[in-house]
């Protein structure tokens, strides 16, 4: 499972990496980033539940 963070439509809310830390972090730009290239086994259903809390829905989980 990949976590994919478009920057251009993200509003920097810091939502993603209070849900799931171990996938997002927020970056110099104040924007969210993944950390990881593949969803760690154990973390998609945080993975899924910050896309889902997304306010902006700048985030995929595929």
């Amino acid at each position: 499972m990949k976590a994919i963070v478009d920057k251009e439509t993200c509003i920097g809310c810091g939502l993603c990496p209070s849900i799931c830390p171990e996938v997002f972090e927020m970056d110099d730009d104040g924007k969210a980033k993944t950390i990881v290239d593949e969803v760690p086994s154990g973390n998609e259903d945080e993975a899924k539940d910050a896309a889902m809390s997304c306010p902006v829905n700048a985030i995929s989980v595929d």
